[in-house]
């Protein structure tokens, strides 16, 4: 026969007690050992190993949460894996078990329930009880890589269900399941946001903490408004998450624990004894939480609360009401808030607020306020939420959407802002205010011949020779890689042009080491005046850009002023407008070409067509020397290389007629790294073999990289293209440099062929370069051929090919295919 369990009872009171021993030995027939205190109870548990121990809270000296913490530390003789069960004359359910949890008790029972024991006893003997299961969260992200970190760090201490969009985590969410809610912000389909405000429809006092990064501040503190108890950045460390989850959890317990509180106190205010009573046995479980708990009277005194109070206003925070400790600019509203609630008009206030603690020092709080009444006497129950981290963390994510985290400068978020703000104030207050844009020059050899890491030191150090001059009322900002612009408030132009002139001589003068090497920089400044003529705050800083790119084309390390008649401003202004028009003409299809046909010399035949690019604005037809030459300022001619060339290969495609096309590339072309994949990707499409092509770059931009050009040659080459410089002969010493290019052809510039027939200098010009392309094996090319003399002088020097007006002028395709018609019947 199995031996009865082993007890061990520690009640207190006599009666209470002996009702429980004769409960247990008449129901179950187990063996109980009855004490009345807690020495009494160690005194055993050291000499004897019991199965189970069941005990009240008040026991002595050492209550009964400590007792179980004793047994549990496996010092007894008693297994420290022993079930214990807590008796507790009062239940606040929340914080009871929260409690318990902490201290390792199995099972939590109100003493007048003392009935149920022989139940959880028989289930025992059964099978091991274990009350105590870990609490259920609702992990929601859609990343898998940053779902699985959060399940690692948070999986010892909850039951996790995973989530990863939010239509599944409303499919999930059931209220009264989940202790916690983790929430991502930026989710798939529905948004975090749409998930808490459905979670909030549900149950309003679920805790959600949500994530977010550095760029969503406003959206998390509008979901901390929206309902949130928390939030935390991404990325996250492992310590950071599992405090802000113990926060979230504790805030849960705590809500949870002091609207039952306030229930049992609602439900008692009638008999002023048993309130008193059961305000100190609560006061005994308060005694072991963070949170401030606290009861206050009509007039804002505090009648009760627990020793979390004390730890934070010291021993005397009794002798003094609520508004003594409140920040100076909360007192109003608090006494507002009392008067609403007392009066009435409310039940309940939550707010944060800031307090003084014993040493004088603030702190961020929630404060939650809930109106009590009965029998004539009004008062209210609050608690008091430490959110200071919080806090500090709302301020670190202010901070970095303002600044950037480089050079600790303000970024180009709080730059547009400030502009805007200039901008208002100077067009409705007549105000005048400057804005200077600077770039460092030839920054880029830093960071590709040293690293980024070794320019990211220089860019600290710049920024903070910069600041180191600036008024309190300047506005210093970091708004690209290289780039800072300064914000002058109530600065007339020469004042600030004199303040860019000792920016760029104080950077000119400064000198910077990395490693062994020192390194000079300087900058160009681009200076404009905020003045209130411009209709939008960004027109000032296209200004100011403009400005700076003049200061670079004169040759850096100098400051230009961008004012209205100021003719290299309105040059580049012409560039950029005509590189605006150019991408939408590109977007509009307003690009066509025009075909000229290149004769073969000996016998009339037409060998190709050159393609030549024109916009067609409006009603009127644009030729390149009105947009090329600004669109090359602007450096934005590789837009129109990639149009030309995928509207030819096209149009080769669609017409059969153009069987063989030169296509000219622009002086950028040899350094655009997106070229050869395009055309590539182009004959692929259309079908059109590579050796129908000729692609023709000027001389002067041929020299301008040699090395680049002569690879760019070789590749185009490789995929069967021709290749021709054009316009050779400008550069009259080049002749040595033709034999590193392996160009197929040689276009003898216009300039000399054009007048080839009444001038013996161009005419010998023509000569000596149809004479060297020959030695080389290259075909030579004549434009600008103006009548028939000239064409019979380019045959007699043996020049193969020729173009110009007196064999054709360039023509649309359906007048090219007229002419092909005319020619070739």
């Amino acid at each position: 026969m199995a031996q009865p369990l082993s007890l061990l009872l520690v009640v207190a009171e006599e009666q209470s007690r002996g009702s429980v021993v004769q409960l247990l030995k008449s129901q179950g027939g187990w063996a109980v050992t009855a004490v009345t205190n807690s020495a009494e109870a160690i005194v055993q548990l050291k000499s004897k190993a019991f199965e189970l121990v069941i005990s009240e809270i008040e026991i002595g000296s050492i209550d009964g949460w400590r007792l179980a913490r004793l047994l549990r530390s496996n010092v007894l003789q008693s297994a420290a894996s022993t079930p214990f069960i807590l008796l507790s004359s009062t239940y606040c359910e929340r914080i009871t078990e929260t409690t318990a949890r902490a201290y390792g008790i199995d099972l939590v029972l109100p003493l007048d329930q003392y009935q149920k024991l022989p139940e959880y006893i028989q289930q025992y003997a059964e099978q091991p009880i274990n009350h105590q299961k870990k609490p259920e969260l609702l992990l929601v992200e859609d990343d898998p890589d940053i779902a699985e970190l959060a399940r690692r760090i948070l999986q010892p201490f909850y039951k996790i269900t995973l989530a990863s969009t939010g239509f599944e985590a409303v499919e999930l969410y059931k209220p009264d399941t989940y202790t916690l809610v983790l929430l991502d912000v930026m989710l798939p389909g529905m948004t975090g946001q749409q998930v808490l405000r459905h979670i909030m429809a549900i149950q309003q006092s679920q805790s959600v903490v949500v994530m977010t990064a550095h760029a969503g501040v406003e959206l998390a503190e509008e979901m901390l408004l929206q309902g949130a108890a928390d939030f935390i950045s991404k990325p996250f460390r492992a310590d950071q998450l599992r405090k802000v989850m113990e926060v979230a959890a504790q805030r849960e317990d705590f809500m949870v624990s002091n609207q039952q509180f306030g229930h049992k106190v609602q439900a008692l205010a009638s008999s002023e004894s048993r309130y008193k009573a059961l305000s100190m046995t609560h006061q005994r479980v308060l005694d072991h939480v963070s949170t401030v708990v606290m009861e206050l009277d009509n007039r804002g005194q505090i009648q009760f609360a627990n020793k979390a109070w004390s730890r934070f206003a010291g021993a005397a925070g009794l002798n003094f009401p609520m508004s003594h400790y409140l920040a100076e600019q909360d007192k109003l509203l608090w006494q507002q808030q009392l008067n609403f609630l007392f009066s009435g008009l409310k039940s309940h206030w939550r707010h944060e607020l800031q307090l003084f603690d014993d040493q004088g020092e603030l702190h961020w709080v929630i404060a939650d306020l809930t109106l009590l009444s009965g029998e004539g006497k009004a008062g209210l129950t609050v608690t008091l939420e430490n959110i200071d981290e919080r806090k500090k963390a709302e301020q670190e994510l202010k901070h970095l959407a303002l600044h950037d985290t480089l050079t600790g400068l303000y970024n180009r978020y709080f730059f547009d802002q400030e502009l805007n703000r200039l901008a208002a104030s100077a067009r409705n207050n007549q105000e005048q205010h400057a804005l200077l844009y600077l770039d460092l020059d030839h920054f880029k050899v830093i960071n590709d011949s040293q690293g980024h890491s070794q320019g990211d030191a220089i860019l600290r150090e710049v920024a903070s020779l910069l600041s180191a001059g600036l008024g309190k009322d300047d506005v210093l900002c970091r708004v690209g890689g290289d780039e800072f612009a300064l914000l002058l408030t109530h600065c007339e132009l020469s004042s600030a042009e004199q303040r860019a002139q000792r920016l760029c001589a104080s950077l000119q003068q400064g000198h910077y080491r990395i490693a062994d090497r020192v390194y000079k920089i300087s900058c160009s400044i681009g200076l404009a005046k905020i003045d209130g003529s411009a209709s939008e705050a960004q027109q000032y800083l296209q200004q100011a850009d403009i400005a700076l790119y003049v200061a670079k084309r004169k040759g850096r390390n100098l400051v230009h002023c961008y004012t209205d008649d100021d003719q290299d401003s309105g040059e580049l202004q012409l560039s950029l407008q005509w590189s605006h028009q150019l991408q939408e003409a590109i977007v509009n299809d307003q690009i066509t070409l025009h075909f000229q046909p290149i004769v073969k010399v000996s016998n009339g035949e037409v060998a190709y067509f050159e393609a030549l690019v024109r916009l067609q604005l409006e009603d009127r037809l644009v030729y390149p020397g009105e947009f090329i030459p600004a669109l090359e300022r602007a450096e934005d001619i590789n837009l129109l290389d990639h149009q030309v060339i995928s509207k030819a290969i096209a149009m080769m495609h669609q017409y059969p007629e153009l069987h063989k096309v030169a296509i000219n590339l622009s002086a950028q072309a040899f350094s655009d790294a997106r070229l050869l994949p395009l055309i590539k990707q182009k004959l692929e499409q259309y079908q059109v073999d590579a050796t129908r092509i000729i692609f023709e770059l000027t001389e002067s931009a041929s020299l301008s990289n040699i090395q680049a050009t002569r690879l760019m040659i070789e590749s185009l080459t490789q995929l069967g293209c021709e290749f021709s410089i054009d316009d050779f002969g400008t550069g009259f010493s080049t002749f040595s440099y033709l034999k590193q290019l392996p160009a197929h052809s040689i276009k003898i510039d216009g300039s000399f062929v054009r007048e080839m027939d009444v001038d013996q200098i161009d005419y010998a010009l023509v000569k000596s370069i149809a004479e060297i392309a020959r030695v080389l094996n290259r075909k030579s090319v004549a434009e600008f051929v103006e009548n028939e003399r000239i064409l019979d002088l380019l045959k007699e020097l043996g020049v193969d090919y020729a173009q110009g007006y007196h064999i054709s002028k360039p023509m649309d395709i359906e007048n090219l295919k007229k002419y092909i018609l005319e020619t070739t019947t």
